[in-house]
């Protein structure tokens, strides 16, 4: 009896470090707040003010939501910082 109350207990904990680990963003490339710079070629003739936002929101898959700006976005459509 005492063996499976501590394999149920193993389990339980087990369970929740592999949400916990989930949860966290890996290494994300982008923050609420940051300010993101769009390349050059996907807004000619803007200068660098004109093509900077402030990311809203991280999504799980990477990608980001900007301020009055539609759609998600990948770190691959910003200048490097």
């Amino acid at each position: 009896m005492a063996a499976a109350a501590v394999g149920a207990i193993g389990a339980v904990i087990m369970k929740r470090d592999r949400k916990s680990k989930r949860s966290r963003a890996p290494d994300a490339w982008a923050r609420p707040g940051m300010k993101v710079t769009f390349r050059a070629e996907l807004m000619p003739g803007r200068d660098p003010d004109e093509r900077t936002y402030e990311v809203t929101d991280l999504l799980p898959s990477g990608r980001v939501l900007l301020d009055r700006v539609n759609g998600e976005h990948t770190q691959t459509e910003f200048e490097r910082q």
